[in-house]
């Protein structure tokens, strides 16, 4: 049933082509969660319990999936050791998640309280750790010294990339360009990682495993830029709306509003983006300047060009049922709801 809901959105199409692509997916949806759920073994039972809390909370699975899928367009006959080392990606994800909370203060987390409401910031940071170490594990099962460089290297990135991001709050002279940098490191490079080690594991040579790496580039600053989106515009019951508006966070949306907007439009945003928490009440207002300026067309037309430079990246690739998913799955995150 959870694996369904993630591809809800397509189960609908009257394409018969879609519908067997999507019936691929979640079969390979179904082997991720079991082997989520077989690999999570902790001999302290509290860390399980933090741990499948964050990990079985309604994620998408895209890293994981991906890492299945760029293996299978080179190939399809793979063993059960994919599986295995697709979650890795997934551990490393739900720790970030589950650090982010804490630095955030967040209340909840997918339509549900945060790990850190429930057990604290002390234990909320510590099983993080586990689960990074857990990843870190995995990766070091595969006895491949280029994958464990791609992994260690990814999670300095992601760690940087929080920094990054924590230092400019409300620096609402954020550039673009300093914006797209933060994105990468924060979430792009974890996406091209699961891709290319989806390559290498599937025995790709390094010009294909360089079109994956730079296609899950693509992918993830399309990604983001959405979730960005969706912090101002989802219709989504229980999503923590304006959480990047109530914690400083300048996203794209904001940077592109600036440069459009009028004096008066410009000076009346500042001061709402710079204003101290709690500023729920004043949402609403930031939002409607964001739209009149265009913040927002202006941003979903940047995340759509990163998805068709990420679909472009897989032109020569093997012609097969694994690459319909990536394209699929690439228009299933250009459409998403949450």
């Amino acid at each position: 049933m959870i694996v369904k809901k993630r591809f809800m959105l397509y189960n609908s199409t009257k394409s018969v082509k879609s519908k067997m692509i999507v019936e691929e997916i979640k079969k390979e949806l179904l082997l991720i969660e079991e082997a989520l759920k077989n690999f999570l073994s902790s001999q302290v039972p509290f860390i399980n319990q933090v741990s499948e809390y964050i990990l079985f909370a309604g994620g998408k699975r895209i890293r994981p999936l991906l890492t299945v899928i760029c293996a299978k367009l080179f190939s399809p006959s793979v063993s059960e050791v994919l599986y295995r080392s697709s979650i890795l990606f997934e551990y490393l994800h739900a720790a970030t998640l589950l650090h982010d909370d804490v630095v955030d203060s967040a209340e909840f987390r997918r339509g549900r309280k945060a790990a850190r409401n429930l057990w604290g910031n002390q234990a909320t940071i510590l099983v993080g750790d586990y689960l990074y170490a857990k990843a870190l594990k995995l990766a070091s099962e595969l006895r491949n010294p280029e994958i464990m460089e791609i992994i260690t290297e990814t999670t300095l990135i992601m760690s940087e990339g929080e920094v990054l991001q924590l230092l400019n709050l409300y620096q609402t002279n954020l550039s673009e360009e300093f914006y797209e940098e933060i994105i990468f490191r924060k979430t792009a490079a974890l996406i091209s990682a699961c891709c290319e080690v989806g390559a290498i594991l599937g025995g790709a040579s390094n010009k294909e495993r360089e079109k994956l790496k730079i296609f899950g580039k693509y992918l993830g600053l399309s990604f983001q830029i959405i979730d960005d989106l969706l912090d101002y515009l989802s219709t989504e019951t229980g999503k923590d709306l304006g959480r990047d508006f109530k914690e400083g966070k300048i996203t794209l949306p904001v940077i592109y509003a600036l440069k459009q907007a009028s004096e008066a439009d410009q000076k009346r945003l500042l001061e709402l983006l710079n204003l101290p928490e709690p500023k729920e009440e004043f949402f609403e207002e930031a939002k409607n300047l964001i739209e009149k300026n265009q913040g927002f067309k202006l941003a979903q037309e940047k995340a759509l060009s990163y998805i068709n430079k990420a679909k472009d990246t897989l032109n020569g690739l093997p012609e097969n049922i694994y690459k319909q998913m990536l394209l699929f799955i690439t228009d299933y995150l250009t459409n998403r709801k949450k």
